[in-house]
């Protein structure tokens, strides 16, 4: 779900290139960086929610968590999106 929302604001231009991370809207495969993608489209949003995390945003209650993962703010958002789901445990 997160990808596709990321790539709809790349497509409309919502997500822009910045001088530190000069990507390209058609790209499908890395995308734009992850500081780009929290500074442009995650505080946004969670700031019009009153400042919450993505993740408390979308679960206030807060969630169970048996997996943390670690990223590069310069790391591209749907590189790191595909690797995770790739890797993502079974059962």
């Amino acid at each position: 779900q997160f990808r596709r929302l990321a790539r709809r604001y790349a497509a409309e231009g919502r997500l822009v290139p910045t001088e530190a991370d000069q990507f390209s809207a058609s790209d499908n495969a890395i995308g734009p960086c992850i500081r780009t993608v929290n500074r442009q489209l995650i505080v946004p949003i969670t700031s019009r929610a009153g400042h919450a995390s993505w993740a408390l945003m979308l679960h206030p209650q807060g969630l169970p968590c048996h997996i943390f993962v670690s990223h590069s703010w310069a790391e591209g958002i749907y590189e790191f999106i595909d690797k995770v789901l790739h890797s993502w445990p079974h059962g």
